[in-house]
């Protein structure tokens, strides 16, 4: 079993309600919960991810006009999007929690190599900088809702400009359509 499959099986194995924990470790489990859910946004392990939602999740992407209600609907969406892009490389510019929200920041290079995802306006072929800026709401350890700020700028473009920390985290992708899995 891999550290990140532990990982997954720990947090999801947590059902303790917030009550019966510390602030601190509230804040710790939802940490963990959103960094287990990343690591398993891939066309391979996505329902893991999404075994950390609530039953009554709500997903949202507000720059293209889509909420799903529904942990099927919110999977199908996931799928679309591992038929569209293919991630080059990300950078995690600040990841910061309270008891109720997690908010991550960071910025997403890659390719659109399909046309499956709703209200995407950009050609096959183009390269993307994404800022990505994620809050979810977190729930007595679980995802009840994760809204996903999309900034789309084609990579070089005069809005491809950010302020990138001395400490931001890089990982390079192996570019296969759907993979997040970072080469060695």
């Amino acid at each position: 079993m891999t550290q990140a499959q532990t990982s997954v099986d720990t947090v999801i194995a947590d059902t303790r309600p917030n009550s019966e924990l510390t602030h601190e470790e509230i804040i710790a489990r939802n940490l963990e919960v959103v960094q287990a859910h990343f690591h398993n946004e891939n066309p391979d392990d996505v329902d893991k991810a999404i075994a950390l939602y609530t039953d009554d999740i709500v997903w949202e992407a507000p720059s293209r006009g889509m909420v799903y209600t529904d942990p099927a609907e919110v999977r199908a969406a996931y799928m679309d999007i591992f038929k569209t892009l293919v991630y080059d490389k990300t950078i995690a510019l600040r990841r910061f929690a309270t008891e109720e929200f997690v908010m991550d920041d960071q910025i997403a290079h890659v390719t659109v190599v399909g046309d499956k995802m709703p209200n995407l306006p950009y050609a096959i072929g183009t390269k993307m900088s994404v800022r990505l800026v994620h809050c979810f709401q977190m729930r007595d350890g679980k995802i009840a809702r994760e809204i996903a700020y999309e900034l789309w700028r084609e990579i070089d473009s005069p809005e491809d400009n950010d302020a990138i920390t001395e400490d931001a985290v890089v990982e390079i992708f192996d570019s296969v359509v759907g993979k997040h899995a970072p080469t060695a």
